[in-house]
């Protein structure tokens, strides 16, 4: 085993669902990421938001995750595409944004900033994060003290510059 497999890492991960039973569903992840040795440290609560950039389709439960694991942030995004493809989540969908029964985004993997250059064309952290309600709101919510790895902002910094549009659309439910 290499060194660097039994170091532990640090990951927020979101997660979200606006199709079938949402709640469940968001369940159902956490079960499946502690079932393959991706320990929850924190959860947030469940938020509501609309769905974007479609306003019509169902609205979505989010939750961020703090995760802990032995896994790289590939292994990581590896085995959140296989609990997304376990659910029914189905990527063959020429279009992007669409009802889904669940979705997991790695948000910030050990402060880590990956450009997507590499074979996997993983980003970190999450090129469009610090836009979304829906993953600030809960990010503040369990870690407070989070900084931006590229940008260098503070959770709290970036939960300012939201739009109130963004703060009013999205409740704690």
């Amino acid at each position: 085993q290499d060194i660097s497999e039994k170091l532990v890492n640090i990951a927020f991960l979101s997660v979200g669902s606006n199709l079938g039973n949402r709640k469940k569903n968001i369940n159902l992840v956490k079960y499946k990421l502690e079932k393959k040795k991706i320990k929850i440290i924190k959860s947030s609560n469940n938020y509501e938001s609309i769905s974007w950039p479609n306003k019509n389709h169902p609205k979505f439960i989010n939750v961020v995750l703090k995760v802990k694991t032995s896994l790289s942030e590939y292994q990581l995004i590896e085995k959140c595409l296989k609990i997304e493809k376990e659910l029914g989540r189905k990527r063959v969908s020429t279009k992007k944004n669409m009802p889904r029964i669940c979705d997991i985004d790695i948000i910030d993997y050990n402060g880590k900033v990956l450009n997507g250059a590499n074979s996997q064309k993983l980003i970190l952290p999450h090129p469009k994060m610090h836009n979304r309600n829906f993953v600030i709101l809960p990010l503040f919510e369990i870690s407070k003290s989070w900084i931006h790895p590229l940008k260098k902002i503070s959770i709290s910094k970036l939960l300012n510059s939201l739009e109130i549009e963004d703060l009013r659309t999205i409740k704690l439910i």
